[in-house]
């Protein structure tokens, strides 16, 4: 039965559905899910009392449309109707922004959610993978990102905040400056879908910059939020042109009847969402505390719903997850099949402090036996990576994520006008510090494709500092330094960052739909020489959406707490 089970985890790129698990588990009970990104605290036990007495009639009659469900949504988080499109998942809409929106090529920060990558390189799309240094912690640094897009000529540009797997978080400000030094490009999607436990900042979310501006999508997940993964709902927002275009492709009721259920009744539950973000920030910060103690784990700052680690050395993740689920029946998301990731690292979803211990416990006897420090043994073989998908994991292999195959590498030098990152001294930041800001290594050649993460120093070994502004978020290596975090202070505005001007090329051929029906290129005026800087781009309000007294607002932080 055990050899059943592990079994599932040996094709595809994403971990099996719980329902397979309890198949073959034999008693048709899954394991404790430390996997799958939900929320343990919401629904509350009398909201799925209420769902369940009226399970007969939501599973015998037709929902009403998708127009009705995504109008109450809209009415609860006070969005425009027109500014929001409604999928069966976020991964639904993901699909149709590729197929509508991406025209040649995407660019996107690995290690990252697969669709992002899987998805355009499926339908012939270039993508762009520019990788997250594990010696700088994973931090995603714009200025670079932007050079990179610049020099790889990509057309579309995907920021996911906070990041899956290592949840990596950028403040809202320096999104906005990063939209700003982009919008010539055809569209800039910021995939917020785990944004709601955030709480490094207020108002973190960039909703209303994408109502005002041409090429932007903002994709945020309900599921996950909501702790109903399996009911398959998620929105986008984006201004009613681009919005509008997503939304005529999509079925009249690709949304189900358990999905309107649930929209319908949140907004007598505002208060107990609420709390149950508030629950998971606090299991959060509890988990990587009880985490870093165990020796040779390395637990990276998060700002979603889960936590990255990386296992000790000689550890092998695919080891480590398969006995933890025939040994302990806990169920861990193992990242050897991430591209830019490996199987040392293991993302662990925050759960209640009960399943904590259980999983502490068992980590300690699957990583040391009998005494700590004997680590599991490594496998001869690594883990390769596979999409599930014989055409893609061919591209990845021969081009390394380029999409095309490639005559000649072509050196990516430094861009005038682009500050270099300074390298930062590691230092033990905040749990909820802000994951942005110099100090990533160079951003790979242009057409080399994706480099393997830059090995970091040994554990407690100091790197040479250098005077910066801000310091990246480093590894937790003992509770003790999680104690800032109980009180995080507000995080000064970042300095304004210098983007690389538009290069100075041809007109773009006619793309993505814009404001006012022009395209892409009309708007940012390419029949012209193109300017450093695109006009007439307003910041948005700094105050949160309007009259959100009973419900969170859609930049996910409401009014309690």
């Amino acid at each position: 039965m055990a050899g059943n089970v592990t079994s599932l985890f040996r094709s595809g790129a994403h971990s099996p559905s719980m329902a397979a698990l309890a198949r073959e588990g034999g008693d048709g009970t899954g394991p404790v899910d430390f996997c799958i990104p939900c929320n343990p605290y919401f629904p509350t036990p009398a909201m799925m009392e209420t769902m369940a007495a009226r399970l007969k009639d939501i599973i015998t009659f037709y929902p009403s449309s998708a127009d009705t469900i995504t109008a109450e949504l809209c009415n609860l988080l006070q969005l425009p109707p027109q500014a929001v499109a409604m999928g069966n998942g976020s991964t639904e809409l993901i699909t149709w922004i590729d197929h509508l929106l991406v025209r040649e090529s995407l660019a996107i920060p690995v290690p990252t959610f697969g669709r992002w990558t899987d998805q355009p390189m499926e339908t012939g799309k270039r993508v762009d993978m520019f990788p997250l240094q594990e010696s700088n912690g994973f931090v995603l640094d714009l200025a670079q990102y932007a050079d990179f897009i610049r020099k790889r000529g990509t057309k579309v540009a995907v920021i996911c905040n906070p990041n899956n797997p290592d949840g990596g978080f950028i403040h809202k400000q320096a999104l906005i400056q990063f939209m700003d030094a982009m919008a010539d490009l055809d569209l800039i999607v910021i995939d917020e879908s785990f944004l709601e436990f955030a709480d490094a900042e207020q108002e973190p979310s960039v909703v209303q910059e994408a109502m005002l501006r041409p090429n932007v999508i903002v994709l945020r997940s309900l599921g996950k939020n909501f702790g109903l993964h399996g009911i398959r709902f998620g929105y986008m927002v984006a201004n009613p042109s681009l919005a509008g275009k997503v939304r005529s492709m999509l079925p009249k009721w690709n949304l189900n009847a358990f999905a309107e259920y649930v929209v319908f009744m949140l907004k007598e539950h505002g208060a107990e969402y609420a709390q149950s973000l508030l629950q998971v920030r606090k299991d959060r910060l509890e988990m990587a505390s009880q985490l870093s103690v165990l020796p040779g784990l390395t637990v990276y700052p998060s700002q979603g719903n889960f936590l990255f680690v990386r296992l000790p050395v000689g550890a092998e993740g695919t080891v480590v997850r398969d006995r933890m689920l025939t040994e302990h029946r806990i169920l861990v998301r193992e990242c050897g099949n991430k591209i830019g990731s490996s199987s040392r690292f293991l993302r662990l979803v925050v759960r209640p402090e009960v399943d904590v211990r259980r999983l502490v416990s068992a980590m300690e006897q699957v990583l040391y036996g009998t005494r700590r420090g004997a680590a599991v043994p490594e496998l001869g073989t690594g883990t390769s990576y596979s999409s599930g998908t014989a055409a893609v994991d061919r591209l990845v292999s021969e081009t390394n994520g380029a999409g095309m195959q490639l005559a000649q590498a072509v050196g990516a030098g430094p861009v005038p006008g682009l500050a270099a990152a300074p390298a930062m001294a590691p230092a033990m930041a905040p749990a909820m510090a802000p994951a942005m800001g110099p100090g990533l290594a160079a951003a790979p050649a242009a057409g080399v494709g994706m480099p393997l993460p830059v090995a970091g120093p040994p554990a407690g070994m100091p790197m040479p500092a250098a005077a910066a502004p801000m310091m990246a978020p480093q590894p937790m290596m003992a509770p003790a330094m999680m104690a800032p975090a109980m009180a995080p202070a507000p995080a000064p505005a970042p300095a304004p960052m210098q983007m690389p001007a538009p290069p100075m090329t041809g007109p773009t051929p006619p793309g993505v739909p814009a404001r006012g029906g022009l395209t892409a290129a009309q708007v940012r005026g390419a029949t012209a020489p193109a300017p450093a800087q695109a006009p007439g781009l307003q910041p948005a309000a700094p105050t949160g959406w309007p009259n959100a007294q009973s419900w969170p607002n859609a930049a996910g932080m409401g009014q309690a707490g």
